[in-house]
């Protein structure tokens, strides 16, 4: 590994080692899957959790853990909302305990790794990158200086970790790489399928649509709802479930309302407790991703984690050709990919709740869901970086 300190000597056990993990947002994601699997196994673990979007309020919230368990939490009330925030979120806190690695979820916080690194507080920094957006802050004077950010966190870094080949691509190309300066892993987006409860094979009875994910303009949630009362119209029994908070929340409850769809549709928010979303997810028969095709849009780079937890519990998906991942779920794991017209997506949905293929489509989806088992996946990352048990 490149950098000022060497890696942990190989064979380190997790559970003599100590981890920060800095990130932003509190939805379950990488940061959140890395936390789990380290406090799971002793390892002594410092998780800070910035806020990410508007709604997601002032507080960052710092949770100390110590042989699987929350050994102390804080919540610091910063008087600024994202992006505002941002500016300050490599401060706070202020002080972090010295610790074996640091994971950076974001070039913010893997810069404030590579300080604790030359302070002697941190052995070695990983930089994780949960996405890539060409032109972060369109044209203003903060994408330059966030781009120099990463590429400084690309460079410095102990190693590099990237969702997709994508956007490990697409990455190296922004910053000129002709050859990468730190050891580069891509580490997908996983699911915890030990412990997440599948759609019955009696499933598409449900006849439940669910979309899980922000609620802004990218996501497409306004396709859905057109698809639905298309659905309606036609006398199909269809019902959705839309999971996720965001900006247009209040304005796609009123598109539903004004289609009609007051009793249909059910609106259930940010719900935090992951194992709830994943109830709800089996209770399902048809999953969406109707992204909204864009250029600039950064699904194209992503591999959004909505896909692996949609797998994870057996729900044939039908989603737009944008994330990376899309042919091959269309190829491997019973998914279906559409135009985005809502026309498209309510005759998708409609041919998905046959009960013969579905049942078919449900068990390509679990077949293909094993190879994103959090449990392979971290083990498999964590190895190159000294770490085991």
């Amino acid at each position: 590994m490149t950098g000022e300190h060497p890696p942990t000597a190989a064979g380190a056990a997790i559970s003599r080692s100590s981890f920060a993990i800095v990130a932003n947002g509190f939805a379950d994601g990488p940061a959140q899957a890395l936390r789990d699997y380290l406090t799971a196994r002793g390892g002594r673990v410092v998780a800070v959790l910035h806020p990410l979007v508007r709604e997601q309020g002032t507080s960052h919230v710092v949770t100390e853990y110590a042989d699987g368990r929350v050994v102390r939490r804080r919540s610091i009330a910063v008087p600024l909302r994202p992006p505002l925030s941002f500016a300050v979120d490599p401060f706070v806190p202020l002080r972090l305990p010295r610790v074996d690695a640091w994971f950076g979820f974001n070039p913010l916080a893997c810069g404030r790794g590579l300080v604790s690194r030359r302070l002697d507080h941190a052995r070695q920094v990983v930089l994780w990158s949960v996405d890539f957006v060409p032109g972060r802050f369109g044209r203003t004077p903060l994408t330059p200086l966030y781009d120099r950010l990463d590429r400084l966190c690309c460079s410095r870094a102990d190693a590099r970790i990237e969702l997709s080949a994508a956007a490990r691509e697409a990455r190296n190309r922004h910053h000129g790489f002709h050859h990468e300066p730190v050891p580069t892993l891509v580490v997908p987006m996983g699911a915890w399928l030990a412990r997440v409860p599948t759609a019955p094979e009696d499933g598409a009875a449900a006849r439940r649509v669910v979309y899980l994910g922000h609620l802004v303009p990218r996501q497409g949630v306004d396709l859905l709802l057109e698809a639905i009362a298309r659905l309606h119209r036609r006398g199909s029994a269809v019902e959705a479930d839309v999971i996720g908070g965001g900006p247009m929340a209040a304005e796609l409850r009123a598109l539903a309302s004004g289609l009609g769809l007051d009793a249909i549709v059910r609106f259930h928010g940010f719900v935090e407790d992951h194992r709830r979303i994943e109830e709800l997810l089996a209770g399902a028969s048809i999953a969406v991703a109707p992204y909204r095709p864009a250029p600039d849009s950064f699904t194209a780079y992503a591999d959004p984690g909505k896909l692996k937890a949609y797998l994870a519990a057996g729900l044939p998906i039908v989603l737009t050709a944008v994330p990376p991942l899309a042919s091959e779920l269309a190829a491997s794991a019973g998914a279906e990919l559409v135009p985005f017209d809502p026309e498209a997506l309510a005759d998708a949905v409609e041919r998905g709740l046959d009960p013969v293929s579905w049942r078919r489509r449900r068990a390509a989806a679990l077949e293909y869901a094993k190879r994103f088992d959090w449990d392979v996946l971290l083990c498999d990352a964590l190895a190159p970086l000294g770490f085991h048990g």
